[in-house]
């Protein structure tokens, strides 16, 4: 049988690369305008750097361990090495419900775009056909579907700069300064969620680690050339896009109030060229390539994590299987994909990018208690990269990522209870059936 053989490894520095960057660039697309209405310029600028530094911190904290622990659990493993199975139990479901619950909002997004192009092309159908495809190439093969990333990422990121380069000689500086706080400075709290969402999911460079052809001097490479390239088109494109005719004509799609847009960019370019020029329409077309990166790359990375959890069994043994022809979690990713059409069934776009932000700061605290822990607990353990600045990067990330799980609550209340509801059947369900855990 092959079926134990494990994971092939076959990913390079500049693979990880794509892949990071590729997990993550759909949210400078299409989602963050959304904060501008709850911060304003003001608000959300102030929130968008806050999590830039949480992220960077964290980024490079989270190397420490991928490269210490290349396992395809990522946060699972770390917990369970330093805080016991129990934690590990409990940080692994919360990086489940990240990656399971963030791809079902971009595939209906990208449903969205066809349908803007067809609409005799239902939404949700296109949705559903997207997930069974980019499912079918994760079973593949991860070379297959790491190589299709790079493509499709580099793509995202040409269209960004085309975007920068056609908006920044329209930019004016009192566009960022009219109307910056309609909230006040307590806009900022309630915009986090939709700054996190400008770098949500660059931590599924660690799920692969165990597909990497050498995780522990090429993962820290991956997670740093990221984060980079991430930081600078988050600067550039919440710059340029608001800078043209304001916040609100990024958020609204009449420019002034009312329904809401997820396309913050077409809407900033069409003040610019008009919606009939060439590049407008490359604009849309292409940008459907930063949805189709960041889809694409969740399924893989959620496709790792599950099959972790039920290779030691925590979840049911059938998704710790490998499949015997082409070594990729085959049935983790077929589970996911039911779980992530029946969330796009619900409808609620917004909720299930507010429950995947939820996982991702749970995942993010976890890790970084983890990181400080195993520091003492085990000293000796190899640690091929070591992050800088020891303890005070581990130690921002983990202060920003509590402060910003505690805002979200305040101001997602019900979504958190949901959340945490769901933390705690898994959890008792585990108990109950692994009474022996400790």
């Amino acid at each position: 049988m092959t079926q134990n053989k494990g994971l092939k490894k076959t990913l390079t520095p500049f693979m990880l690369w794509g892949l990071g960057v590729g997990y993550v660039i759909s949210g400078m697309y299409f989602g963050w305008n959304l904060g501008l209405e709850k911060g304003g310029t003001g608000g959300m600028a102030l929130a968008t750097l806050v999590i830039m530094v949480m992220y960077i911190t964290f980024t490079f904290s989270y190397a420490e361990l991928a490269c210490a622990i290349p396992k395809a659990g990522g946060v699972f493993d770390y917990a369970g090495k330093a805080l016991g199975q129990r934690w590990g139990f409990i940080a692994g479901i919360a990086q489940v419900v990240e990656f399971i619950l963030a791809p079902p909002a971009i595939a209906f997004a990208i449903g969205a775009y066809f349908n803007a192009f067809m609409p005799q092309v239902p939404i949700l159908g296109s949705a559903i056909s997207i997930y069974l495809i980019f499912t079918g190439l994760n079973i593949y093969g991860v070379k297959a579907a790491a190589s299709f990333e790079v493509i499709v990422t580099i793509l995202a990121v040409g269209e960004l700069l085309l975007f920068s380069g056609l908006a920044i000689p329209s930019f004016n500086v009192q566009n960022l300064t009219q109307n910056a706080l309609p909230n006040g400075w307590l806009g900022a709290f309630a915009a986090i969620p939709f700054a996190i969402w400008f770098f949500l999911g660059i931590e599924g460079i660690a799920n692969v680690a165990e597909e990497t052809k050498n995780p522990q001097r090429d993962i820290s490479k991956g997670f740093g050339w990221a984060i980079f390239t991430l930081a600078i088109l988050c600067v550039l494109i919440f710059v340029s896009a608001t800078g043209i005719s304001g916040w609100e004509a990024i958020v609204y799609k009449n420019g002034t109030s009312g329904e809401t847009s997820d396309s913050p960019l077409p809407l900033a370019l069409a003040k610019v060229t008009g919606p009939n020029h060439p590049m407008y329409h490359l604009l849309i077309t292409v940008g459907l390539f930063g949805l189709i990166a960041s889809f694409h790359g969740l399924i893989l990375a959620a496709g790792r994590s599950t099959y972790e959890m039920g290779r030691v069994r925590n979840l049911p043994p059938l998704l710790g299987k490998i499949s015997p022809r082409f070594h990729t979690p085959a049935n983790a990713l077929a589970a996911n994909m039911v779980i992530g059409i029946l969330a796009l069934l619900s409808g609620k776009t917004s909720e299930i990018i507010i429950l995947s932000v939820f996982g991702a700061l749970t995942l993010y605290i976890f890790s970084m208690i983890s990181l400080m822990v195993l520091r003492k607990k085990d000293p000796t353990l190899p640690r091929p990269f070591k992050v800088a600045f020891y303890p005070l990067f581990p130690i921002l990330a983990l202060i920003i990522a509590i402060i910003s799980i505690v805002a979200m609550l305040i101001f997602n209340l019900t979504l958190g209870l949901i959340y945490f509801s769901i933390l705690l059947v898994t959890f008792l369900l585990y108990l109950f059936f692994k009474p022996a855990q400790v």
